[in-house]
């Protein structure tokens, strides 16, 4: 089952511990703050995010 989530000032707030250097895409930087603000991993073979400091599965 999936559960849609708004973006909303909690996210944008994570934003700012993800580095641009890290993850320079805003739409991934966006999953990861998302994944960062729930503590959850975040489900990617993006080998960008795998190399950040975000937990991912895959």
């Amino acid at each position: 089952m999936l559960t849609e989530i708004p973006l909303d000032r909690n996210i944008v707030k994570a934003l700012t511990q993800i580095e641009r250097t890290q993850i320079p895409e805003l739409p991934d930087r966006i999953i990861a703050a998302t994944a960062l603000y729930f503590q959850v991993p975040v489900i990617s073979r993006d080998s960008r995010i795998k190399l950040s400091n975000i937990q991912t599965i895959w």
